[in-house]
Order: structure tokens, then sequence, then C-alpha cells
């Protein structure tokens, strides 16, 4: 079982989970700079999803490019076979989150388009009094 980091609370059970374990990972100090890095992004895309839920979308996209860079240079070299069940947890831990930030986008985008067709009637319904109050 892996365990979280001391303190942390497992309320998403695998994510607080896999934090952990890359934090505690031991090995080559390439090792140690990838798992660190790889926890690093995992706790940055926990951020983006509390941003996300709170609708902070600006927030959101200033972290994705963090997150994109960190995952670029964790990757550069290949993963140790000693850490490639750890980071395989954290990957899927980190794909579950970026899933729920989509259902957050998704949801966002729906009331941004309802929001668009709201004000086009508005702006129609405008135009129509306009047309009917200029009539004689």
């Amino acid at each position: 079982m892996i365990l979280p980091f001391p303190g942390v609370v497992a309320a998403e059970g695998s994510v607080s989970a896999a934090e952990g374990s890359l934090a505690a990972a031991e090995g080559s100090e390439a090792a140690l700079s990838q798992c660190r890095r790889l926890a690093r992004v995992l706790t940055v895309t926990r951020e983006m999803v509390a941003l996300a839920e709170a609708g902070d979308w600006d927030a959101v996209a200033a972290r994705e490019q963090d997150r994109r860079d960190d995952l670029a240079r964790c990757f550069k070299e290949a993963v140790s076979t000693e850490h490639a069940e750890l980071v395989a947890e954290a990957l899927a831990a980190i794909l579950h989150l970026n899933e729920e930030m989509m259902a957050h986008l998704s949801k966002a985008r729906d009331a941004v388009l309802q929001q668009g067709v709201a004000q086009v009637r508005t702006r129609s319904a405008i135009g129509h009094y306009e047309r009917v109050k200029s009539q004689p």
C-alpha cells in the first residue's frame, strides 16, 4: 500500500497516495528529481481542479504552462524500472484529475454558451422594441 504525505487527508485516495509515494521515493538524484517534479505536477493539477471548481480559469491557464514545462522536464529521461509503478500511479491520478477539470470546463463552457444565447435574445428584443418605438 502507498502511504500519503504525513498530515494529508486521503480524500481522493489514489491522488494523495501517489503524491506521498512520489515524495518518499528513494534512488538516484535524477530519479529523486523526477519523482519530486512529478509530485509537484500532481499538486499543481490538484490546485488547478480547485481553481476550476471556483471558476478561476485565468489562474488555471497560468498554472497549465508551468505544469506542461514540469512534465516535459520530468520525462526528458527514461523512468527507472524501480519507480515505474509509482510513476504510472501518479500519471493515472493526474489523468483522473484532468478528467475532473475537463468536466468543470465543460460546465463552464455550457454556462457561457447559455449566457451568449440569452444576450442575443436580449439584443433581439431591444432591437424589436426600438423598431416598434420608432414607428409612427
